[in-house]
């Protein structure tokens, strides 16, 4: 039967950790019937039970997946209002949210464009000042697009001049976006509305007169949400017309896996479209020359065999990163008039990971990691080193945008006790000045960020930021500890500030972030060391990491919470399965739980390059062996676990955790409770309003720490 399947080699003798005193006093909930469907499919010779299949439907159309969503709300609700602090820990929460922040600026002809959240507004502002001191004006206020805040600014570009701004509406935390224009002198919005775009960028022609965009096909009836997104095409868009008499730029209908994005030139004489398969930064890069609108397009780089990423360009002559030859990425350089004489290296692959790279103000400006930490270093065009920008701290930078001329860039700074300052840097004299700078309710001297280094399951090296009060650190105490990891995709964490977080620190926690394999904090060595059929390094080096913490007395064994998001929340999945016995608590947030059918559904079909394909063999055996959805112990006590996913993700569809979540609460687990808290009209993640943010984290703290004996002071 699915839920008493075993993983092959995972602990078999475990005992169970009593509860803290404020979790036994909890009354357990009494999980609502789930229905059982018959489903059983023979995969490569083995019999799998999809017993909760019919929770794939869609709950904005299936009554009765709506109606058992409507049930467990209703018990988790019942179990989370009755956790020891958790209004104190959203008053704090909400104290600590409510700062000022801005976003980074976009200089256009010397208008000033950026975000800004007021502290608690459910979503940022967009302002445009005149000149870099001058007086702002609001052009977008999201606030006022729905009662409930829940539609978003997602993106936004303004033309050459600073006339016009084209701007992404994101309803409800989806993926899709309705594209429009506003007139930046009036503010007033034109007719211009472009719909089904997902996936795109957004980038102006240089005369202005319209714009380039990447679409899908519009979907069936019923299917917007849950459709695979195939057969993109890149199109352009002339102001004053309808969206029907958009000119297609570029497709590739003989081969519809295939995503592409567009961006012009800094020159604006071509059009640079980048195609992928997946997640992989693996593209072929083909060039459409605009002054000659009847010329075939040229391929540059072919084959979807290494990551060519476009810098910008003086001229004919352009600069790519890559990690062709260097896996820790170099910039190279290639006349697009003759590429058959060759790219050239400009800056050389260092010993640290190459993060971006910018051409400013006649430099190329690059973000290195250095054990997951920012370092910016500055080149000429020509790779002759002309020094650093000087950091704060441990933390990361980002940003460094603009144009080949332009004299000043702007980048944001910020770390786990500091949230983020913007600071402008100007190019010439490599001096930078701080441009906005919050004011927060606490002191960032009294938490203590560090950096250490533990060893996983087969001696690799792992980093990992420990975050905890001065008073904590400066005692020794174990205390309850909330482990995050992520550990796919390429993506790195790197430090940054979460109110949330720091709640759970100032209460007497500590804070720690694994940089496990399968991210790109050592490039691509380290990526591929945590993906496909090494997946499990990801689960050893996260295991690990609670080992560490517990070993060097940082917790206590009982006092551990994991969380996790997206593939983060797959890794909670997992090493749940695998460890229960080390884990007190833990948050699987929108994971992907069922590995053997994330590939059939929206976004899900371009993961295979992490995680293979369930239709190849070899590849099936490595999802099952892992699969949480699959890999559940019955008769093993295991943490408490909540499970948050929200009705509109259509990047993880919530069947992942709908499924998994009804899986759980059938399996015998022990005393601990498996819930599942599902937000309505919240999507993946982004776009969500700030009164969401913080009832979530509340919620989400005040249960890991009730099972770990957080003790959350009134």
């Amino acid at each position: 039967m699915l839920r008493n399947s075993l993983l092959t080699g995972a602990a078999t003798a475990l005992v169970a950790v009593a509860m803290p005193a404020a979790a036994q006093d909890l009354t357990a909930p009494d999980y609502p019937e789930t229905r059982t469907g018959d489903v059983v499919e023979e995969h490569f010779g083995q019999q799998v039970a999809d017993p909760y299949r019919w929770l794939e439907n869609d709950v904005r159309t299936d009554k009765e997946v709506a109606d058992w969503v409507a049930r467990e709300n209703a018990v988790t609700d019942a179990f989370l209002a009755q956790l020891p602090g958790r209004d104190v820990l959203k008053k704090r929460i909400t104290q600590l949210t409510d700062y000022e922040r801005f976003g980074l600026p976009t200089d256009k002809d010397g208008h000033y464009f950026y975000t800004r959240n007021n502290g608690l507004q459910n979503q940022s502002v967009l302002y445009v000042r005149d000149g870099l001191d001058g007086e702002a004006r609001v052009l977008i206020d999201p606030n006022e697009w729905s009662e409930d805040d829940a539609t978003a600014l997602a993106d936004y570009a303004i033309t050459d001049d600073g006339t016009k701004l084209l701007y992404a509406i994101q309803d409800g935390g989806s993926d899709w976006r309705t594209v429009k224009v506003m007139d930046v002198a009036t503010g007033t919005v034109l007719p211009d509305t472009v719909e089904w775009v997902k996936f795109s960028n957004l980038d102006w022609a240089k005369d202005g007169s319209g714009f380039y965009y990447s679409r899908f096909p519009a979907t069936g009836e019923g299917e917007t949400f849950q459709a695979l997104n195939t057969n993109q095409q890149v199109y352009f868009h002339t102001l004053g017309t309808d969206q029907d008499a958009d000119t297609l730029v570029y497709e590739t209908p003989h081969q519809p896996e295939l995503n592409h994005t567009a961006q012009v030139s800094d020159d604006g004489r071509w059009l640079v479209v980048t195609s992928s398969s997946g997640t992989d930064d693996r593209y072929e890069v083909t060039l459409i020359d605009l002054e000659r609108p009847d010329a075939d397009p040229m391929t540059l780089v072919p084959g979807f065999e290494n990551n060519y990423s476009y810098v910008g360009n003086l001229g004919s002559r352009f600069f790519f990163v890559t990690n062709d030859d260097a896996p820790l990425k170099k910039v190279v350089t290639v006349d697009v008039t003759a590429p058959q004489q060759g790219w050239s290296t400009v800056i050389p692959e260092s010993e640290q990971t190459l993060d971006g790279v910018s051409l400013v103000g006649g430099k190329l400006i690059a973000s290195y990691l250095v054990d997951a930490k920012s370092k910016i270093e500055v080149f000429g065009l020509d790779g002759t080193p002309q020094g650093e920008v000087s950091l704060p701290g441990i933390g990361s930078a980002g940003g460094f945008g603009g144009d080949p001329e332009q004299a000043e860039t702007f980048y944001a700074f910020s770390s786990y006790n500091r949230p983020t300052t913007i600071y402008r840097y100007d190019v010439a004299s490599g001096e930078s000045t701080i441009w906005a700078q919050p004011e927060v309710s606490f002191d960032p001297d009294d938490f203590v960020v560090e950096q250490k280094f533990y060893t996983s399951k087969d001696g690799t090296r792992v980093p990992m930021f420990l975050v905890r009060s001065k008073a904590v650190a400066e005692s020794g105490k174990a205390v309850p500890t909330l482990l995050y990891g992520y550990g796919g995709f390429n993506i790195s964490l790197t430090p940054g500030f979460s109110p949330s977080r720091l709640a759970w620190v100032e209460s007497g926690g500590a804070y720690v972030v694994a940089n496990i394999r399968g991210g790109g904090e050592y490039g691509k060595a380290w990526h591929d060391a945590g993906r496909l059929n090494n997946k499990q390094n990801v689960f050893d080096d996260f295991i690990a990491a609670g080992e560490y913490l517990i070993d060097e007395g940082i917790t206590p064994e009982d006092g551990l919470a994991i969380q996790g998001g997206s593939n983060g929340g797959l890794l909670i999945g997992a090493v749940t399965n695998q460890r229960p016995d080390l884990f007190a608590a833990g948050n699987a947030a929108v994971g992907v739980m069922d590995m053997l059918r994330f590939d059939q559904f929206t976004a899900g079909r371009y993961w295979v390059d992490d995680y293979g394909y369930p239709s190849k063999e070899a590849d099936w055996k490595v999802l099952r062996a892992y699969s949480p959805y699959h890999n559940i112990r019955s008769g093993v006590d295991y943490p408490a676990l909540l499970v948050t996913t929200a009705d509109t993700d259509d990047r993880v569809v919530p069947g992942h955790s709908f499924k998994y979540t009804a899986a759980l609460q059938a399996a015998d687990l022990g005393d601990k409770p498996q819930l599942i808290r599902i937000e309505t009209r919240a999507g993946h993640g982004s776009g969500k309003p700030t009164d969401k943010a913080i009832e979530e984290a509340a919620d989400v703290l005040a249960f890991l720490a009730a099972f770990t004996g957080l003790e959350i002071e009134k």
